[in-house]
């Protein structure tokens, strides 16, 4: 799994003097950022459409109820 953006952007910051500094002091932002990036993305992967199964369905199935004749 590749690293994210955003991960790689906060450690350039956190390389730095002034970088550590900025993120010091816009922590909670940063966060909050990283919160919803990865909300922002979790959404647009659902919203993907899932591959179909090689072999579809002929037609409705009949339930089993669980009762044995």
């Amino acid at each position: 799994m590749p690293i994210p953006k955003i991960a790689t952007v906060l450690g350039g910051l956190l390389l730095s003097r002034g970088g550590r500094r900025i993120a010091g002091r816009h922590a909670g932002k940063l966060a909050l950022a990283t919160l919803a990036l990865q909300l922002w993305q979790s959404r647009q992967d659902s919203k993907r459409p899932m591959p179909t199964t090689a072999t579809p369905k002929a037609g409705p199935q009949r339930r089993w109820s669980g009762r044995r004749v």
